[in-house]
């Protein structure tokens, strides 16, 4: 592996907490653990500039140069301009906005495509603005594999598709699309393409001039930050969009579309994120990603979890009680993996729970997914099994031993 689980351990508060010691952290998809890096700005700005930034006094000027410093460490990250990046209080709230904001900008006629993969914050709010005439179209997953194919994706497009919205991965499924080859299609079109990041994110804030989707979304408490949803908008396409916020704020970006007020100090401890993967680069060292450091966070991040997820694949192919939902190759999937067994998932969580695995069961908020997949979402779900680069082997071995005792 290209990171030493000891020393990235030694970043994360969480793995010196009496209360959590013992226990195996199984639900990173749901909410991982946060960096050090962030909650030393998070702290700093309680203490020190906790007032109304962008002011004319110290402490104000210092909070408003550290939520500055925010954007633009978010926007290096994602190898974009500082004015592609948007705070909101959450992904499930950007999207609710940003769906408001389509509603005045897109044409009744007009058409969308959502898919059935997503986490209903990515195809909810969508689908909703069939209320304003808009056509409604499903890319529908494989009932057997989950997997959202190009094919049946090429079958919906026309002249008439204004805007696809699909995540970088399912929070369930864990298969990574092909997002980069999605966005040719759509804007080949002429179309806009939303992608849903907040399942991939954890694993590696992805290049976006290379991803080429015109707007990208995350929570970055899924990415060992606070609880904050952080939005890489095309700075065109945020301008065009109707403004969302007060009226006299229409010239400013970051004003338009993340109307409630924001949260300070956390948008000021997300720079911490980016402090953080700039740690992991430097764990990594010359891993041959190139001298950008969230590159190689990235391509570090990646190793550790696939080398992490072969034992864990290899112990769940011998199981025929079990049904893998997405494919069972660590390299083409996100380390978040979705069981189906005979007994609902929650009940086996319950189960782990009592080895120190915490883990969790349930639908995640992809019904419309787990009913296309033949799964009751509301009695029965899958257990689900979510990890990231810190977790350790022996973790990994843990939770081995615990699935064979308790499936």
């Amino acid at each position: 592996m290209p990171l030493d689980p000891a020393r990235l351990r030694a970043l994360f508060p969480a793995f010196s907490e009496p209360a959590l010691a013992g226990q195996a952290f199984f639900e990173n998809a749901g909410g991982s653990y946060t960096a050090q890096a962030v909650l030393d700005r998070l702290d700093r700005f309680y203490r020190a500039s906790k007032v109304q930034p962008y002011g004319v006094y110290p402490a104000s000027i210092e909070g408003g140069e550290a939520m500055n410093l925010a954007f633009d460490r978010m926007a290096a990250a994602f190898n974009v301009g500082a004015d592609w990046i948007h705070f909101g209080p959450s992904t499930s709230a950007n999207t609710y906005v940003l769906a408001n904001a389509f509603a005045g900008w897109l044409k009744p006629g007009d058409a969308i495509i959502v898919t059935n993969q997503d986490h209903e914050a990515n195809t909810g709010n969508w689908r909703r603005l069939a209320r304003h005439g808009i056509e409604v179209r499903e890319w529908a997953v494989d009932r057997q594999t989950g997997r959202l194919s190009l094919a049946a994706l090429d079958a919906l497009l026309d002249e008439k598709v204004r805007l696809v919205a699909a995540p970088h991965c399912s929070n369930v499924v864990g298969e990574i699309n092909p997002v980069a080859e999605i966005a040719t299609r759509v804007h080949a079109m002429g179309a806009v393409l939303v992608i849903d990041g907040v399942s991939y994110a954890p694993h590696g804030i992805p290049d976006l001039k290379a991803l080429g989707a015109d707007i990208y979304m995350f929570s970055a408490y899924k990415v060992y930050g606070p609880h904050q949803g952080v939005m890489a908008i095309r700075p065109e396409l945020a301008a065009a969009l109707p403004n969302q916020g007060h009226y006299f704020n229409d010239a400013k970006l970051r004003y338009r579309l993340t109307p409630a007020g924001p949260d300070h100090a956390q948008i000021a401890a997300c720079a911490g994120i980016a402090d953080y993967l700039e740690q992991v680069a430097a764990l990594a060292g010359d891993d041959g990603a190139g001298s950008n450091p969230f590159r190689r966070a990235h391509a570090a991040m990646r190793a550790q979890e696939i080398a992490l997820a072969r034992p864990l694949f290899d112990f769940l192919r011998t199981r025929n009680d079990v049904r893998i939902i997405g494919p069972d190759d660590p390299e083409l999937r996100a380390p978040t993996i979705a069981l189906h067994h005979a007994e609902p998932g929650i009940e086996i969580a319950r189960r782990l729970a009592k080895h120190g695995i915490m883990a969790s069961g349930g639908n995640f908020y992809a019904v419309r997914l787990l009913e296309a997949l033949g799964i009751d979402p509301l009695n029965h779900g899958v257990l689900r099994l979510s990890f990231v680069h810190y977790t350790s082997p022996e973790e990994i071995q843990g939770l081995i031993r615990a699935l064979d005792a308790e499936l």
